[in-house]
């Protein structure tokens, strides 16, 4: 006995006086459970607040394997077929393994838990004679969800968020480690049937919330642009269209609407999240005009009293180049080049120019350049590289072939023009909302003076030719408005052959054309019932020009247009 007993002493003077702390912490360790606290993630709203992406309450289903282990089978078959993705089989292994903690299933509605909840209860009260009930070792945190309050609006521009919390794609994804904020955590005690103990020790880190996002964009009118592309897509049985629209005042994008998209509140393919308007690029054909004539009449080579006889065809280094359309030998100013938006005048008033200078200006106007938007899987478009271009590359770039752009560059482009030959990269983010309500401005890039004021209002006046009689795009007036526009046709590269066999048609233009406020610019990708950026992408422009016209209040100047003559 007194040897049992010295022993007895033995391993009490170990616990209690040689190193008490050790076996203290050991015990606390065994006995307590890690909860993870998910930070807020920020909002993403619209320039008026209009919410587009946001976190709804739901919950993680979390289970302690050392008291789920002998009912895994039981739990498992309540589980899995209310939670969808996760099967039988995944919910046993999950809680028959070692250790104490693990996750079965993240961002649950509260109303399945609730469900699950009463399922397990009501088992429960046939188990009354069970010691250990099924609802132990169970448990949840919070884990928010993402929801998007107004679907499809701009959902490939605001991108979805991934099972885990994290960003997949558009701005939750570039803009992920300001909306995410940074989790937080507590550890409490439990007894041994898991379930905390009151008063009991715990240690809390509060989690941060993320910092929201107010867009540039104005829902209502994403919305009707989102409509009006679609209508536009199935009517010329294209495969996709972008509307861009950009407000002069700001240079703050207003609408960025692509069709097809998607309703990010529901599965989605990877293939479909791309947003087409800054991913994906393509020879911008005759709206890249535009450009050119600015840049001739900057440099003094132009005028609007610019003659030129222009033939049907004109060869350079052994290749023939035609118009769109048959003519002989034509007397045309320079506005009827642009109203009848000829390649062959484009190419000779542009030979006039040294390949360099004329680099140089389209470099200016942000081609080949990032938009500084910052958008991920963004594209840069494609220029020939250095300044050293053939002249037969020249002349294919003059009139929009040879060369590539996404459709926000080109809007930038011509909003240049618009804006007296002031270049504003364009804006996406107007403000950061901290998350205790603070506004945080995100500032502007700096403008750069591209061409002079004067010829920015020459190519303006060719603009106007555009859309009035005898121009390309009749259909592009907007009644009391005077409008300036330009249409686009150029050949596409099927990456299936490597070789030219699809279009791409487009508009793009400012009204009021002489006090210009917003800048549309609509593009078409292949269609194939019919071709042509003034039909098919003029009525389009109409539409949400005039829908913004009338929104923002912005009154006709009440001057008509000057009569420019086309031929001489």
């Amino acid at each position: 006995m007194a040897f049992v007993l010295s022993l007895f002493a033995g391993r009490l003077i170990l616990l209690q006086g040689v190193d008490p702390d050790s076996y203290a912490l050991a015990a606390t360790k065994e006995n307590t459970k890690p909860f993870v606290l998910h930070a807020s993630r920020g909002d993403i709203v619209d320039r008026n607040g209009v919410p587009l992406s946001v976190s709804d309450d739901a919950v993680a289903i979390t289970a302690d394997p050392s008291q789920t282990s002998k009912v895994a089978g039981d739990l498992a078959a309540i589980l899995s077929p209310k939670l969808s993705g996760t099967s039988y089989d995944q919910l046993v292994q999950a809680m028959t393994k070692k250790g104490r903690f693990t996750y079965l299933a993240h961002q649950v509605s509260p109303q399945t838990w609730s469900q699950i909840s009463a399922s397990i209860k009501a088992q429960n009260k046939d188990r009354a004679k069970v010691k250990q009930p099924l609802l132990a070792g169970l448990y949840t945190e919070a884990d928010p969800i993402r929801s998007h309050p107004n679907g499809t609006i701009a959902a490939n521009v605001v991108g979805v968020v991934g099972a885990e919390g994290q960003g997949l794609s558009g701005l939750e994804y570039g803009l992920n480690d300001k909306l995410s904020g940074t989790d937080g955590k507590a550890m409490y005690e439990v007894d041994a049937k898991g379930n905390k103990i009151p008063n009991a020790d715990h240690t809390v880190e509060e989690p941060k919330s993320g910092t929201g996002a107010q867009l540039t964009l104005d829902a209502d009118l994403e919305w009707f642009a989102e409509k009006r592309i679609e209508q536009a897509v199935k009517q010329y049985k294209a495969e996709s269209g972008t509307v861009v629209t950009i407000d002069l005042k700001t240079n703050e994008i207003l609408t960025m609407a692509n069709y097809p998209t998607f309703d990010p509140n529901k599965p989605v393919k990877a293939a479909a999240l791309k947003n087409p308007a800054l991913e994906q690029v393509y020879e911008p054909g005759s709206v890249q005009k535009v450009v050119t004539m600015a840049a001739l009449a900057d440099a003094g080579l132009i005028s609007m009293d610019t003659k030129l006889q222009v033939p049907g065809s004109y060869t350079v280094q052994r290749r023939t180049i035609k118009d769109h359309f048959d003519h002989g030998l034509l007397n045309l100013t320079i506005s009827g080049v642009i109203a009848k938006s000829s390649n062959v005048g484009t190419i000779m008033a542009a030979q006039q120019m040294p390949i360099q200078q004329f680099v140089h200006y389209l470099k200016n106007f942000g081609f080949g350049e990032p938009t500084g938007l910052n958008f991920p899987g963004e594209s840069r478009g494609l220029m020939p590289p250095g300044d050293e271009w053939s002249e037969l590359t020249r002349s294919n770039v003059a009139f929009g072939q040879g060369l590539s752009a996404n459709a926000v560059q080109m809007t930038a482009a011509v909003a240049a023009v618009a804006n007296g030959g002031v270049f504003t990269p364009p804006k996406l983010v107007k403000n950061y909302l901290g998350p205790n309500g603070e506004v945080i401005p995100n500032p502007s890039a700096p403008s750069r003076r591209v061409v002079s004021e004067n010829a920015a209002r020459e190519v303006s006046l060719m603009m106007e030719s555009v859309v009035s009689k005898g121009g390309t795009a009749t259909q592009a007036q907007i009644p009391g408005y005077r409008v300036a526009g330009k249409t686009g046709t150029a050949q596409e590269v099927d990456s299936a052959c490597s070789c030219y066999r699809k279009w791409a048609t487009s508009f793009a233009g400012f009204a009021p054309a002489d006090n210009p406020r917003f800048v549309t610019y609509v593009v078409l990708q292949n269609p194939t019932n019919g071709r042509g950026g003034g039909f098919q992408g003029g009525p389009v422009f109409r539409d949400v020009m005039s829908y913004a016209l009338q929104k923002y209040a912005v009154p006709p100047t009440g001057a008509k247009s000057p009569v420019t003559p086309l031929t001489w």
